[in-house]
C-alpha cells in the first residue's frame, strides 16, 4: 500500500459484527497473538485504525485489570461504533471460547478422555510458542524504537523470567522510567508509529492519526459519573439476582474480585483462582482445573477464558439448580455467572475510562510512560514464550527439575516450521494453527 491509498470506507456495524465474530472463532495464541492478528487485520489490510491510534488504545490496555486482548477489541470497536460496537464486540470476541468451552466441559464430565483431541492439542501447543513468538518480534519491531526502549524490554524479560518480579511491578517501574524519561529524553519515549510513518507503510486509515475522537469518545466528568453508576447498579442487581443460591453468588463475587486483580494477564491471576476455586469453595479439583487449563491455552479466546471452564464444572459439581438431573443446566448457569462477572470490569474500564485516554492522546506526559510501558511488555511476552516453549518440549518440567525427561524433538520442529510459516511466508496465523490441529489430528489416529 502507498500514501496515495484513498481512506477507506468506514464499515457498517453488520460488517464490524461479522469480524468481531471471525475473530472470535480465530483468536487463538493468547493475548500476543490475538493482538498480533487484530493489528495485521485493521492496521494492515483494513486501515479502520492507524497504528499510532492502535497502539495508544494497546497502551492503556495493557495497564487494566483484565484480558488486554478483548478490551483493545472493545475499545477500537468504541470508537467506531460508540457503546454498541463496544457491546457487540466484546461479547462476540468470547462467545465462541465460551459456547466451546461449555461444550468441551460437558463432554469431559461425560465421557473422559477423547484421544483424538489429545493429539490435536499435542500439536497446536508449539504452534503457539510460535505465534507469541512472533508477535513478540511483530510488536517489538514496531514498538521498541531505540536503545532505551530495547533495554526496557530486556529488563522487563529478565525481572519477569530469571527474578520472577510480579507482572505489576514491572508496568509500574516501567511507567516511572517513561515519565522520568518523557521529560528529560523526549525524543527517546514519544509514540510509536507517527502518522507519517503509518501512512507510508500502510495508507491513510479510517481513524488516523489526526482523526479527531467522535463525540460519544469526547470526555467529561459527568458521563464518567453516569457510566461509573450505571455500571455498579448493573454489577449490583446482577448479583442481587444470584441470591437464591448461595453458590452461585458466591462465584459472581468471586469472579468479580477476581476480575480486578488479573493485572498482568491470566497467568498473573490463576493462582488466586485456583486456590479460591479448588482449595476453598470446592468447586473442582486440582487436575480439573489443570486440564481446563490446558483446554484454555489450545481454544479461541482470551485465557482467562478459563473462567467458563470452571464455573461450568463448578455448576455442576454443586448442583446449582438443585436438581441434579440437570446437570448440564446447573453447568451453563456456573459458566455464565462466572464470564459475566469476569467480564463487566472491562466493558467498564473502556466505556468510561475510553474517553480520558481519548483526551489525553498527544501529551507526552501521559503517553511516554505508556511507550514504555509497550517496550516493557515486548520483555513479557518474549518471556511467556519462553514458558510456553518450556513446558511444551519437556512436558514433565517442574521447579525443582527443570529439564525433566522427555524432551519432546517433533514440538520443536512443528514450532520452527509453523513460526517459519508465519514469519518467512507470511502465511495467516489460522491457517497455520489449522495445518497443525490438522497433522495432530492425524498423528493421534496412527496405530
Amino acid at each position: 500500500m502507498t500514501a496515495t491509498d484513498a481512506v477507506p470506507p468506514a464499515p457498517t456495524f453488520r460488517e464490524a459484527a461479522g469480524y468481531w465474530l471471525k475473530l472470535g472463532f480465530i483468536s487463538f495464541g493468547g493475548p500476543a497473538g490475538q493482538i498480533s492478528m487484530m493489528h495485521q487485520e485493521l492496521v494492515e489490510k483494513r486501515r479502520w485504525i492507524s497504528e499510532h491510534r492502535f497502539l495508544h488504545a494497546l497502551n492503556y490496555c495493557m495497564l487494566l485489570p483484565g484480558p488486554e486482548a478483548i478490551q483493545l477489541a472493545i475499545y477500537i470497536s468504541w470508537l467506531m461504533h460508540g457503546i454498541k460496537g463496544a457491546m457487540m464486540a466484546g461479547v462476540l470476541f468470547f462467545l465462541p471460547a465460551f459456547l466451546l468451552l461449555s461444550v468441551l466441559a460437558g463432554v469431559y464430565l461425560n465421557f473422559g478422555d477423547v484421544p483424538a483431541v489429545q493429539g490435536i492439542f499435542y500439536a497446536i501447543k508449539p504452534a503457539v510458542v510460535a505465534v507469541v513468538l512472533f508477535a513478540a518480534w511483530r510488536i517489538g519491531s514496531k514498538a521498541i524504537k531505540n536503545g532505551v526502549l530495547g533495554t526496557l524490554a530486556a529488563l522487563a524479560f529478565v525481572g519477569i523470567f530469571f527474578l520472577d518480579i510480579g507482572f505489576p511491578w514491572i508496568v509500574l517501574t516501567a511507567a516511572l522510567l517513561g515519565a522520568i524519561g518523557g521529560k528529560w529524553l523526549p525524543a527517546k519515549f514519544k509514540g510509536g508509529g507517527g502518522h507519517g510513518a503509518a501512512n507510508q507503510q500502510y495508507g491513510p486509515a479510517l481513524i488516523d492519526d489526526d482523526t479527531p475522537p467522535p463525540a460519544h469518545a469526547r470526555f467529561s466528568w459527568a458521563k464518567f459519573t453516569v457510566t461509573t453508576l450505571l455500571f455498579a447498579i448493573i454489577g449490583a442487581v446482577a448479583l442481587g439476582t444470584l441470591g437464591g443460591s448461595a453458590d452461585l453468588f458466591h462465584m459472581g463475587e468471586f469472579f468479580l474480585k477476581a476480575a480486578f486483580l488479573t493485572i498482568g494477564g491470566a497467568y498473573a491471576v490463576l493462582p488466586y483462582v485456583y486456590q479460591g476455586a479448588v482449595e476453598h469453595f470446592g468447586w473442582l479439583t486440582g487436575p480439573q482445573m489443570m486440564d481446563g487449563l490446558a483446554l484454555g491455552e489450545t481454544t479461541p479466546g482470551p485465557l482467562i477464558m478459563i473462567v467458563t471452564w470452571v464455573g461450568y464444572i463448578g455448576g455442576v459439581t454443586k448442583s446449582v439448580l438443585g436438581d441434579p438431573v440437570a446437570a448440564a443446566y446447573s453447568g451453563l448457569a456456573g459458566a455464565t455467572v462466572a464470564t459475566f462477572f469476569t467480564f463487566l470490569p472491562s466493558f467498564w474500564f473502556i466505556i468510561a475510562g475510553g474517553p480520558l485516554v481519548e483526551a489525553t492522546r498527544g501529551e507526552l506526559k501521559f503517553t511516554a510512560p505508556l511507550t514504555a510501558i509497550t517496550a516493557a511488555v515486548v520483555g513479557v511476552i518474549l518471556n511467556l514464550a519462553v514458558f510456553f516453549a518450556w513446558h511444551t518440549f519437556w512436558p514433565k518440567a517442574t521447579d525443582a527439575d527443570p529439564f525433566a525427561a522427555p524432551f519432546e524433538w517433533l514440538p520443536i520442529l512443528i514450532a520452527v516450521a509453523a513460526f517459519l510459516a508465519l514469519w518467512k511466508y507470511k502465511q495467516d496465523i489460522i491457517r497455520v494453527i489449522g495445518a497443525c490441529a490438522a497433522l495432530g489430528l492425524g498423528l493421534s489416529l496412527l496405530p
